[in-house]
């Protein structure tokens, strides 16, 4: 009987108004078999569930933990220094209003736990970013950028910024045997897929640092099967996302609204990428099969992020649910189609 590699599942950040529980009940009506729930959904107040209780909650629905959404608060952890009045929203308000170095360090102790936590949980593979190491001047990208002169040199000095800021976070992740997969993303510390390997090669190839495939980011000189061959061998995780741009429209354009955007998120089956053809690739990098060595799992999640600026958030997901379980889960040929000619 061919063989499964992928089972459909689903990021809970974007669903952080339900509890763990009423998310995990409303993946499981959607068509998930597992669910990657978000750090926040993990917390009872100020501390976290114990794993126990986390366990049970998954065990009472029969569905798999896929792992941990921590985007937020690494993202708060590496972007602190700069002052930056877009990590408040993932921060207690009382903490929000403290210094950026006292922040730094209550986020730091925060992912310590989160990262114990997971491990207690089984989790061996985290999906995050880190945040604006090298500064907003290089996060804009623009090539007159003045990133050096005489008495500076911005992105030596993010070099060592990112080592030293994520030592104590790396040195943790390897002792708990975990995975810090960053999603290569417009604005962080690794914006493609060569920044992420200057990443690796500054922290002496720090097995604990992977690679969170998403296509969706991929939407400004870079495509995704470029980006995620480059990395291939460090793919410990993936989101499974659409987008489309829309033509004469600036990509950068400072434009609040959505739907005034240029590159714009959209359910599967309608976006720009070939979803089909980004599965085939996954399992052609080796993706599956090193995350259930890791984890210990049958199967891989391929896991939905579907968001929409025009469809209700929960109706976009659970149709992109119901796309991954029925087009992408499929069987995987045992050999080359080319065996059986002439049998």
């Amino acid at each position: 009987m061919a063989k499964l590699c992928f089972h459909p599942s689903i990021e809970g950040a974007q669903h952080g108004a339900k509890s763990l529980g009423d998310f995990l009940d409303y993946a499981k009506a959607a068509g998930a078999t597992g669910a990657q729930p978000s750090n926040y959904m993990l917390q009872d107040g100020r501390k976290f569930k114990s794993a126990q209780e986390i366990k049970d909650t998954f065990a009472q629905r029969e569905m798999t933990l896929d792992g941990v959404s921590a985007h937020c608060p690494f993202w708060v952890h590496t972007t602190a220094w700069t002052n930056s009045p877009t990590i408040r929203p993932f921060l207690p308000p009382d903490i929000a209003k403290k210094s950026p170095t006292a922040i730094e360090t209550w986020t730091e102790n925060y992912l310590v736990r989160l990262l114990g936590l997971c491990a207690e949980l089984g989790v061996k593979i985290v999906p995050m970013f880190w945040g604006t190491a090298f500064g907003w001047e290089l996060a804009t990208g623009y090539p007159w950028g003045f990133w050096a002169g005489g008495d500076y040199d911005l992105i030596k000095k993010g070099q060592e910024r990112f080592v030293e800021k994520t030592k104590r976070l790396r040195a943790r992740a390897n002792k708990l045997g975990i995975k810090l997969a960053h999603e290569i993303h417009p604005g962080t510390a690794a914006m493609c897929a060569d920044d992420f390997n200057m990443l690796v090669k500054i922290c002496d190839s720090d097995p604990c640092l992977g690679v969170n495939a998403d296509p969706s980011h991929c939407w400004e000189g870079e495509d995704w099967e470029t980006r995620f061959r480059k990395v291939g061998p460090r793919v410990f995780a993936c989101h499974v996302k659409n987008f489309v741009i829309r033509k004469n429209i600036p990509l950068r354009m400072m434009a609040p609204n959505w739907p005034d955007r240029a590159m714009q998120f959209t359910d599967l089956p309608s976006g720009e990428l070939n979803m089909a053809r980004y599965a085939e690739m996954l399992i052609n990098i080796g993706y599956p099969q090193r995350y259930c060595q890791i984890m210990g799992t049958p199967t891989a999640p391929l896991i939905v992020e579907a968001e929409s600026a025009y469809r209700d958030l929960d109706a976009c997901s659970a149709n992109g649910v119901a796309y991954v379980r029925d087009n992408l889960c499929f069987p995987v040929a045992g050999g080359s189609f080319e065996e059986g000619m002439g049998a």
